[in-house]
């Protein structure tokens, strides 16, 4: 079934299906619900499943301003109040894991925790970002100075997408504002505050969020636990779909 629901001024499209205890699923940036499909499938065998489309993604419009972890996190919590939801469990990839970090270290009631290749950790930066960084600054300023406001932010974008990831490439302004932002909130502070039954999946190959992230989590968050897939990625729930389905389907019923 498919639902929307206004947060912060944006409105917000998710689906519930299925029976029985209620699980949320998250998804990475520049994805929707469909990319969790495989995931949603073994979840709705014993679990109620609800499946979010941020803003800014799949059928919900971006948000009204530049948003970071907190008004995201928002969004989850107004679904699990107007669906009603006990003692959820929540499944995070990538970005997702974000949104379940932040809303696992306030809210006691988490069942279970899943982070899947899950951001969190601000990434570690070289001298060659920082001057990457700096030199971009001059030249923003530069452009201003020559063009004017309105002609240089169309030049500075063309420059943003050839330099950026492809994640950032494919973003428009708005949204490559908020990916900025959220890529630079470090929430190491929040992962010991977290009482949830966690696990961490992940893939041994994945460069985005690399294996060390997650074993910094399995360090910092209370009891957390870690399966790793050998030759998977970023995407291990889809480079290997057999044997996460299987571990994800012991954890939720363990």
């Amino acid at each position: 079934m498919e639902k929307h629901i206004e947060v912060n001024g944006t409105m917000v499209r998710y689906t519930v299906e299925g029976q029985g205890r209620p699980i949320v699923l998250m998804h990475g940036w520049g994805c929707s619900t469909t990319t969790l499909a495989t995931i949603e499938r073994t979840a709705l065998e014993s679990h109620q499943v609800i499946n979010i489309d941020f803003p800014g993604h799949g059928l919900s419009p971006e948000p009204p301003s530049v948003w970071g972890i907190e008004e995201y996190t928002q969004v989850l919590e107004a679904i699990v109040k107007a669906e009603g939801l006990k003692n959820p469990s929540l499944l995070g990839h990538s970005f997702g894991g974000r949104v379940g970090i932040l809303y696992a270290s306030r809210h006691d009631d988490v069942d279970k925790l899943i982070l899947v290749d899950a951001a969190g950790i601000k990434p570690k930066r070289s001298l060659k970002y920082y001057f990457k960084v700096y030199s971009f600054k001059f030249i923003k300023r530069l452009y201003y100075m020559i063009y004017g406001k309105e002609k240089a932010e169309i030049r500075l974008n063309a420059r943003r997408a050839k330099a950026g990831s492809s994640d950032y490439a494919g973003a428009l302004p708005r949204m490559r504002a908020i990916l900025s932002k959220v890529v630079n909130e470090d929430l190491k502070y929040a992962m010991p505050r977290i009482k949830a039954s966690t696990l961490l999946i992940w893939g041994e190959n994945d460069t985005a969020t690399p294996l060390a992230d997650a074993r910094y989590m399995e360090s910092h968050i209370p009891g957390a636990g870690l399966v790793s897939f050998p030759g998977c990625g970023h995407y291990s729930f889809l480079d290997n779909p057999y044997q996460f389905a299987a571990v994800l389907r012991s954890f939720l019923n363990s």
